[in-house]
């Protein structure tokens, strides 16, 4: 298999997990705190791996160009902006709509690659995609009504988290080419110079709108930890792979996540799989197949 496929199967897998930390976290801490400790923590994790990766490959650092700083600063909002609004759509009663909604950040990756990007996909690739996030919004169990779509605050979130996440990673992947070095390097130096802009920028935000929210993030610091080291894991796989491929053949695979996390959850909790969900692990197998072989 090519390089791309096992560092996008390993962020999947992190991001299921990191996922359910970050639910438990948001119990605890507001949105934007939760949002920070996924940078803050990760930071340390993030400079390390680097430093290693940069011994191990021989590399020296590459210089921050124009084009680097501009995307990858751009990409740092976008992604506070959609993991933000992702947290927050775990607020509202009917959050299941909202995240399956947030799910639709394949096909968003897909147009706006193809439109602003001029990353265009096969047409088995437009197919793996798009087949893909049906299994994932059957797989939800979700039934969208009037309401949910229209008057679900949490729907309106759902989308807003897609796009904002969307929009990062096809930055990330700009951002990642613009160093024109070793592509594991530029991933690692593209990973490190968001992180420690995207810490600075939510701490700092923290710190100025709700000040008791610091203290919290210091006393759950064994959650806090969990989550921000396989938050880096999983973006390490996530950057890797989108710099070696194109971003939305990455995140069509990369929606095995929802199958992984399924997994793990019936084969701890024993739980019965409903033919609905059957069907909906069925497509999202189905896409990665079409994806691998065709696409």
């Amino acid at each position: 298999m090519e390089i791309w496929i096992y560092f996008t199967l390993l962020a999947a897998f992190m991001q299921a997990v990191r996922t359910a930390g970050q639910k438990k976290l948001s119990g605890h801490l507001n949105s934007m705190a939760t949002t920070s400790v996924r940078y803050v923590y990760a930071l340390p994790f993030a400079w390390g791996y680097l430093w290693w990766l940069l011994d191990y490959r021989s590399v020296e650092i590459p210089d921050l160009n124009a084009s680097f700083i501009q995307y990858a600063l751009l990409g740092s909002v976008a992604q506070i902006i959609g993991t933000a609004c992702l947290i927050t759509a775990f607020r509202y009663r009917n959050f299941s709509v909202a995240t399956s909604l947030a799910k639709t950040e394949a096909v968003q990756i897909a147009i706006i690659g193809a439109t602003v990007f001029s990353s265009s996909l096969s047409s088995w690739g437009w197919v793996s995609v798009i087949i893909g996030v049906l299994g994932v919004i059957i797989v939800s169990k979700v039934k969208f009504n009037y309401d949910d779509l229209f008057k679900n605050p949490g729907a309106g979130f759902g989308l807003a988290s897609g796009l904002g996440l969307a929009i990062t990673m096809l930055l990330v992947r700009e951002s990642s080419l613009a160093l024109n070095t070793d592509l594991m390097v530029s991933a690692a130096v593209t990973l490190v110079f968001m992180v420690t802009v995207q810490s600075v920028m939510s701490l700092s935000y923290v710190a100025l709108q709700n000040r008791s929210q610091l203290p919290l993030m210091l006393k759950h610091w064994r959650v806090c930890t969990f989550v921000g080291l396989t938050s880096v894991i999983g973006s390490i796989g996530w950057y890797t792979a989108s710099s070696y491929q194109n971003t939305a053949y990455v995140k069509a695979l990369g929606q095995i996540e929802f199958f992984i996390t399924l997994f793990i959850t019936y084969r701890i909790f024993k739980e019965s799989i409903s033919k609905m969900e059957y069907l909906g692990m069925f497509l999202i197998l189905l896409s990665v197949f079409i994806l691998l072989l065709w696409a």
